[in-house]
């Protein structure tokens, strides 16, 4: 459970497709002060739930965050409708972002060596010498 699942809740119940709001109105629904960094550094209020908790909280109930003012201390969460195409989900960016961009013939098989046999003996033999170089 996130500690900003309030937010997820409160905005996943608003029928708005804008909500606007000011940090003192986040901070009553989540029940806390804000951290340092929402006031003074935009990033904190980017879009990317990889990695930023609080991003997720809104991401999650299918809004952005938009027209960020640090002076004013305010924000507009704008509703998304679209959808995310279905795809691996992993908490690096860079999961799945090639997913179904590789085709493989229907001959080849994956599970075919790569090697003759003399050519797996010749490398068993010479990872055996690496090793035991490696040790001395």
């Amino acid at each position: 459970m996130s500690k900003y699942e309030a937010l997820t809740k409160f905005l996943a119940a608003r029928k708005e497709a804008r909500v606007q709001m000011d940090f003192a109105d986040i901070e009553a629904v989540l029940g806390f002060p804000l951290p340092k960094s929402a006031r003074h550094y935009r990033p904190w209020w980017a879009n990317s739930g990889h990695g930023h908790v609080q991003a997720r909280a809104w991401l999650e109930a299918g809004f952005e965050s938009s027209e960020v003012d640090l002076e004013a201390e305010k924000l507009v969460f704008e509703r998304q409708e679209h959808t995310e195409p279905d795809r691996p989900h992993g908490d690096h960016p860079i999961f799945g972002c090639m997913a179904g961009t590789m085709v493989l013939p229907g001959t080849l098989d994956l599970t075919e060596p790569l090697f003759k046999d003399d050519e797996v003996e010749a490398w068993a033999d010479r990872k055996v010498a690496l090793l035991q170089e490696a040790s001395r």
